[in-house]
């Protein structure tokens, strides 16, 4: 046997699927074999390969072991020539292995070998090819040198920038993503290294292979996919500390006490630096708009209080302004976000709603208070007034800049191409009415350059006019019509501003891409998630304050329903504090196989209202209906009609 190829696999059912879907095409043209070790997935990764690839010898881990403890798993199971380590958000071309495996065969002292790897943009990825961490290198890539001199062989060594990314080359560390290595070089130099949970791993590998006299390999005739991290985020804070603490773990292992401890604290630095700035960016993107929102409402608060102040002849106490102000803005800008006001794109019924909420919040409290801390209920209802025009000025001044997501349009992404045979383009557009629900405009693309049938706008030779002329946001190749190495080929020359790209696997009800580095693996599906979406999570929360609020109003009188009288109490401050919810799933739906949108643990469940145990099946179902066509009114309804539960 020729090949055998490792995928270890966390929680990415769909990106799984598509990956051995483009494996089993490549080795239609060499010997092979393919080897899954899954880590304890909770998603349906298991389910999945049994059902569709019975074929695959599959792994089924009991925890999560480890990105390398998984690989040497599977590597003690391979019986291939070559050994290659394939990262599950990955696509490669129908050539690859063949292409890769005829490069290693001519020269025997290759013991490692990587490719060209593009994102879902289609943008090149620079890892695809990297240079040794030594101290200096680390410190020129965490401080950002390496990005700003990518040209110099002094400053760009850490991604090799100066080397062309369409020539072949020898280099010194491989990626993880796609690490084809010659089974006899590890039998030499040892499995992967079991202390680097994730990240390092790779490194570590690649430098042993060169420690022992083999070479590392850049091969640039075959290209891949490679979604960058669907199962960790990159941007994440965790991602920081796991990361650089593996190049610690590398550090001591392979260099000097005193290279070592230098690399250590650069390192050291490094996380807080980068963990620093991660949390700093985190908090900008999500608190800028608020921010501006919460100046400008109290900006023209202050300024309505002082001319009313004049008009009216009237001086409050600017004590009592200098809490009313800050209190009355941040409550109106809350309850705009709670009823979906901040949500994309700009909707303005809904800050309508959430200021007028708000404002009668005010109003509710206000009456409540002292005659001593009261000024006047029109500064309110002028506030509101002014709040709404503040919202409007400033989205408008979004939606004119063109900041990201802040558009009165309907849907970002409306203008559709589909590249596909007629069979498949009708089921995709099908498929894509039914997840989106908003297409302005579907231009069909027929996948061979032949005459095009009709309904088609053009063939595929005409693609880049079709997508300028009709302004297309997103391409949709159908991978049964259109071969990997041609929808690589065309991600890679497409080269249109904005433009996005998903794939349809046959068969499958999901279309796979890659929007930005932050949702750098994100998919459009058939949607069970309405029960998960931002604007029903508020909801439930805000539905769940109210009724815990209600019923700590008037506990002495409810108490007498529920039938555990203490566990109703514990139940409301748990519900109250955000550690329940009062309506979630089923708790026998941990024992079922199917993937549903995560909830919070709840007191009752859309069963609760049955008085019968239900078998297993019809509770699946009773549970995925809620999921699917989430209602407040659903949960309101459940509880009103399980009152003596609200204890169990």
């Amino acid at each position: 046997m020729k090949l055998s190829v490792v995928i270890v696999n966390y929680n990415v059912e769909y990106f799984l699927e598509q990956c051995i879907n483009s494996v089993l095409k490549a080795l239609a043209k060499t010997s092979g074999e393919v080897i899954v070790v899954d880590n304890c997935s909770i998603d349906g990764s298991v389910e999945m390969v049994k059902n569709k690839f019975p074929q695959i010898q599959l792994v089924e881990n009991k925890d999560n072991t480890g990105f390398a403890k998984a690989n040497n798993q599977a590597i003690s199971l391979a019986k291939g020539e070559y050994v290659l380590l394939l990262n599950p958000d990955t696509v490669v071309e129908e050539d690859t292995f063949a292409k890769c495996i005829e490069c290693m065969d001519a020269n025997q002292k290759v013991g490692g070998l990587g490719v060209k790897m593009i994102d879902g943009k289609g943008e090149f990825l620079p890892e695809s090819k990297r240079g040794l961490p030594t101290p200096w290198v680390a410190f020129y890539k965490i401080f950002g040198l390496s990005s700003i001199f990518k040209n110099s062989r002094k400053l760009g060594r850490y991604h090799l920038s100066y080397l062309s990314k369409d020539k072949n080359h020898e280099v010194e560390i491989l990626s993880g993503a796609f690490m084809m290595l010659r089974k006899t070089a590890l039998d030499k130099v040892g499995l992967l290294d079991d202390n680097f949970f994730m990240y390092g791993e790779d490194i570590d590998l690649s430098y042993r292979l060169t420690q022992a006299g083999y070479l590392n390999y850049y091969f640039s005739e075959t290209s891949i996919i490679h979604y960058k991290g669907e199962s960790t985020k990159k941007s994440s804070v965790n991602y920081v500390f796991v990361f650089y603490k593996a190049m610690i773990i590398f550090a001591k292992k392979h260099f000097s006490e005193k290279n070592a401890s230098y690399f250590s604290f650069l390192i050291h630095l490094a996380i807080y630096f980068r963990a620093g700035l991660a949390l700093t960016v985190r908090f900008f993107k999500r608190a800028v708009i608020p921010i501006i929102d919460f100046a400008a409402i109290a900006t023209a608060l202050f300024f309505l209080v002082q001319n009313y102040q004049v008009i009216k002849g009237i001086d409050y106490e600017w004590t009592i302004l200098k809490w009313a102000i800050p209190a009355y803005s941040v409550t109106w800008i809350l309850w705009t976000f709670l009823f979906g006001g901040y949500d994309k794109p700009i909707k303005f019924l809904k800050i309508m709603q959430g200021v007028l909420a708000g404002t009668a919040c005010i109003l509710i409290i206000y009456a409540l208070l002292p005659k001593s801390v009261q000024f006047s209920r029109m500064i309110i209802l002028l506030g509101a007034a002014s709040t709404m025009i503040s919202f409007a000025i400033t989205r408008t001044i979004y939606h004119v800049l063109q900041l990201s997501g802040y558009s009165f349009a309907k849907n970002i992404n409306s203008k559709f191409a589909i590249v596909g045979g007629p069979e498949e383009a009708d089921r995709v557009s099908n498929l894509l009415n039914q997840i989106t629900g908003n297409i302005e405009e579907l231009s069909l693309v027929y996948p061979n350059n032949t005459e095009k049938p009709p309904g088609y706008t053009g063939n595929l030779d005409q693609i880049n006019q079709i997508i300028q002329i009709n302004d297309i946001d997103e391409v949709i190749f159908c991978a049964r019509d259109l071969p990997s190495r041609r929808i690589i080929e065309l991600m890679s020359t497409l080269d249109i501003k904005n433009l996005e790209y998903k794939i349809a696997q046959p068969e499958s009800l999901y279309l796979i891409g890659s929007n930005s580095i932050d949702t750098s693996g994100d998919l459009y599906m058939i949607d069970i998630n309405s029960v998960n979406l931002p604007q029903n999570r508020r909801s439930k929360r805000v539905l769940d304050l109210i009724v815990s609020l209600s019923i700590i109003a008037l506990f002495p009188l409810l108490i007498w329903f529920a039938k555990n009288k203490w566990g109703f109490l514990i139940n409301t401050l748990a519900v109250t504090l955000g550690v329940k919810t009062w309506v979630s799933y089923s708790p026998e739906m941990k024992d079922l196989k199917i993937n549903l949108p995560r909830l919070k643990r709840g007191v009752l469940s859309p069963a609760s209202i049955f008085d019968n145990q239900l078998v297993s099946e019809k509770l699946e179902k009773i549970n995925l209906i809620y999921a699917k066509d989430y209602r407040i009114s659903t949960d309101l309804s459940i509880i009103l009609k399980s009152i003596r539960l609200l204890g169990d």
